[in-house]
């Protein structure tokens, strides 16, 4: 607290708001953070997004009508860019043990397509580290890259988090691991504002270039509008905000992490399915989801509600059978996706000490029909 106060004070006497030396100073230490070139503050993760495939489509690698492989269990606003530039959504299962994106169903829907002549312009690959699990998979991702398909990382949900294996970068961070990524810093995620911001990384400085530019605008330099841009910008207080929230970023996920081991030893209930924990990789539980069968779910919600322990859904309705898709990217199988959005409830995390981890546990195993 004393830390926010003082950083909001130093911005408010700056008289500098937007374009300052706090945006510069955080932009710094994100790129550090995950080892890459260029991170560039913006309005929100959702823009990230915008900005990144806008960018991709300016620099002629996607156009209208490529196809977008995204998560068929992810938040919506992993695929609202997708749509909004006239791209298409193709909807792959996550896999069973992780939740995340599943590669080796990726790989098969490519080689179906490659059968049936390529009629899907598969151009890219948007992949979401849900709930903060990593989802990478190099061989896979290497096998994508031959066939010229971009691969984004919807990092939202992961920041701070090592996969198993490297990147294309030389690093084990998501946010770096392919060829750009996507943060949210929505108040509730592990490096929250107070308030709404996101980012973009990258190593690709024409990728870089682009996104800056958009974000503003779409200019390259005052009053020179190269492209018809957007206001997109991060301020400098949510910037000062972040940066002091970056450095207790390492004290968040081992809080988190410590909370996840207490759930993962002490809950031992039939009818639940805890998440997976991979020891050969640096989860950050931005939520702890479990599963339990759906005539179940509602039941169980009410009776932790009633013992003082709140749950939520993450995610009840997956993104293909919202209405504002009206079914029109319906995939043709999502049994994974539809299991896993009438069976998960998500557990307390942030802020859980490792005693009111073992009451969680305590009370969900005390559950019975």
């Amino acid at each position: 607290m004393a830390e926010l106060e003082a950083a909001a004070s130093k911005v408010i006497r700056s008289g500098c708001y937007l374009h300052g030396s706090e945006t510069l100073a955080f932009e710094k230490e994100l790129a550090a953070q995950s080892g890459a070139a260029y991170a560039i503050g913006v309005s929100n993760g959702l823009d990230a997004l915008r900005l990144i495939l806008r960018a991709y489509i300016e620099l002629g690698l996607l156009k209208k009508g490529d196809v977008v492989m995204v998560a068929a269990n992810t938040f919506i606003a992993t695929v609202l860019p997708v749509t909004e530039f006239g791209l298409v959504p193709l909807f792959v299962e996550p896999d069973a043990d992780t939740m995340n994106f599943s590669w080796s169903e990726a790989l098969r829907i490519l080689e179906e397509n490659d059968k049936a002549g390529s009629k899907l312009n598969i151009r890219c690959a948007m992949i979401t580290h849900l709930y903060g699990t990593p989802c990478w998979d190099r061989q896979a991702a290497e096998e994508m890259r031959r066939r010229g398909i971009i691969i984004v990382e919807d990092n939202a949900q992961a920041i701070g988090a090592q996969a198993a294996e490297e990147g294309f970068n030389g690093v084990r961070a998501t946010g770096n691991l392919a060829d750009a990524s996507a943060i949210s810093f929505y108040p509730t995620k592990n490096v929250g504002a107070l308030g709404d911001a996101g980012a973009v990384v990258t190593n690709d400085v024409a990728l870089a270039d682009t996104v800056k530019a958009l974000a503003n605008y779409g200019t390259d330099r005052r009053y020179h509008n190269v492209y018809a841009g957007y206001n997109c910008r991060l301020d400098e207080i949510q910037a000062a905000m972040l940066h002091v929230k970056l450095r207790h970023l390492h004290d968040e996920v081992m809080r988190r992490n410590q909370t996840a081991s207490v759930y993962a030893e002490e809950i031992d209930n039939p009818v639940v399915t805890l998440p997976k924990i991979f020891p050969d990789m640096v989860q950050v539980w931005h939520q702890y989801v479990i599963c339990v069968p759906p005539e179940i779910r509602d039941v169980m919600r009410e009776y932790l509600d009633k013992n003082g322990v709140q749950t939520d859904i993450h995610y009840p309705v997956p993104p293909y059978l919202q209405p504002c898709y009206s079914e029109d990217y319906l995939p043709k199988e999502a049994t994974v996706a539809t299991r896993l959005a009438k069976s998960c409830i998500s557990l307390p995390i942030a802020n859980v000490s490792q005693e009111q981890a073992r009451e969680v546990a305590r009370i969900i195993n005390d559950f019975n029909l």
